[in-house]
């Protein structure tokens, strides 16, 4: 919660858990543009192959003899293509696994992999960095399709001669392609597969330990590129799908900030297993993130021991700040309100508060207006930022009082109820209101959508617009 100032020397601003989120949503039309994808070519799809199929298939040398049969296929992962191209073949000869680099492949074929030479020199299969075995590491594991948001498992890969390599072009989520693969009959691969999406809309997830010299830990990554077009709500969606290592490494891909926008968009059980889970000091990190009130709603859901090791891990000054807001029941304003405020003095310029609004701009979801103080600190008045904007291109250098219209001082105590600060909103036909203590400072502000979440017994999304008027 944001201290109060003394009488004499109020405070211009006033924000108790700062932060400043750096990468703001983009448009919806932004968002869903597609990079240039090469399934979309019709001679790459035609000629794509199986993984599934061809596992077990004949690796053949340039004579017909058979080497042995295919049990995975190596790609490289660390390079950031998007398409990962395959780097080698791990090849079962008897009882043994041997590695075939991807330059003694000549081609693969729907039902055989055909090389290069007939004089093969056979190596050792060793995992090398950056590398991933397609079959033991990615298919039937979670992957994230960006385009799509949403959580999906790869029923099969698609592989293709693009580039001038053979590269991962795509995956198959459909449920058929897995009944056929995991059913009682042998698996054939489809002459038309399902549900193909291209890789350049994927995400993949997890990590593996089932390495084939039994010690090297492989986690799959890359750029995270598209994860950084989705919007909050999106990520949201993606955390509450996927599983708790997964959750954790989408969580390490974003920023700080990133990641506490999408949490404040999750199902409240949802999030409450995944402060539960994680890390004490990387669930702490979070929480100092969010937004004041959001967070104050991730802790009272927490058992109480939990909730009091993550504020010791956190900095004292935004610990009491948490602790302020907890002292108060949820459902009265002190424990709606955010202490997210801007504060500004009758006698500073439209330009002077603009700039704190800049500022402010990592806050911008819990800003509708500017609380306006006398010299002695007690609040006399909201500016919406509208107004504040429009009088910027006009006037800079007025005053802000001047903007004050003159009307009642609406304001709610902290230990106002819900019902109370909603039927002020309404009678008043605001979108938020300032909470004030016994002296008329301001301690913080309730929006319309905080009272909404007081009032409705299930939490979820519903929120009110937060418009400029």
């Amino acid at each position: 919660m944001a201290s109060t100032p003394p009488a004499g020397s109020p405070a211009r601003s006033t924000h108790s858990l700062p932060r400043r989120r750096e990468t703001p949503d983009r448009p919806a039309h932004q968002r869903r543009r597609r990079t240039r994808r090469i399934l979309a070519s019709e001679g790459v799809f035609d000629s794509i192959v199986s993984l599934a199929g061809i596992l077990g298939r004949p690796v053949t040398n340039q004579t017909g003899q058979e080497i042995g049969r295919l049990d995975d296929i190596v790609a490289r992962w660390s390079d950031g293509q998007t398409y990962p191209p395959v780097t080698g073949l791990v090849i079962r000869v008897g009882r043994r696994l041997a590695f075939v680099p991807a330059s003694a492949i000549d081609r693969i074929a729907h039902a055989e992999v055909l090389l290069r030479s007939a004089r093969l020199d056979l190596r050792d299969v060793v995992r090398r960095p950056g590398e991933v075995l397609l079959a033991k590491d990615v298919l039937d594991h979670q992957l994230v399709d960006v385009d799509g948001v949403q959580v999906i498992r790869a029923a099969d890969l698609y592989l293709a001669e693009v580039l001038g390599r053979i590269r991962l072009v795509g995956a198959d989520v459909s449920t058929s392609t897995l009944l056929r693969r995991l059913g009682p009959r042998r698996w054939r691969p489809s002459p038309t597969p399902d549900r193909v999406i291209d890789w350049a809309a994927i995400q993949p997830f997890g990590e593996s330990t089932d390495s084939v010299d039994g010690a090297t830990q492989v986690r799959l990554r890359t750029t995270h590129e598209g994860l950084h077009r989705l919007r909050p709500g999106e990520l949201a969606d993606l955390l509450e799908d996927l599983r708790r290592d997964e959750r954790r490494e989408l969580l390490a891909a974003l920023s700080p900030d990133e990641a506490a926008d999408a949490l404040e968009e999750m199902q409240a059980d949802d999030l409450e297993q995944l402060l539960r889970e994680a890390d004490p000091d990387e669930a702490a990190r979070l929480l100092v993130a969010m937004e004041p009130d959001e967070a104050v709603d991730a802790l009272r859901d927490l058992p109480a021991a939990t909730r009091g090791e993550l504020l010791r891990r956190m900095a004292p000054s935004a610990a009491a700040a948490l602790r302020e807001l907890l002292g108060y029941p949820e459902d009265e304003a002190g424990g709606i309100m955010t202490s997210t405020l801007v504060v500004a003095i009758t006698d500073d310029t439209v330009t002077e508060v603009v700039d704190q609004l800049a500022d402010a701009r990592g806050h911008d979801v819990d800003l509708d207006a500017v609380a306006v103080v006398n010299k002695e600190g007690s609040f006399v008045g909201d500016v919406t930022l509208l107004k504040i904007l429009l009088t910027m291109q006009t006037s800079p250098d007025s005053r802000i009082s001047s903007l004050l219209v003159d009307e009642d001082v609406v304001t709610v105590r902290p230990r106002a109820s819900a019902d109370e600060v909603a039927r002020q909103l309404v009678e008043a036909r605001r979108l938020s209101l300032v909470v004030v203590d016994d002296d008329g400072r301001p301690m913080g502000r309730i929006l319309a959508d905080d009272v909404l979440d007081a009032l409705v017994p299930t939490k979820g999304r519903f929120h009110f617009p937060k418009l400029l008027t």
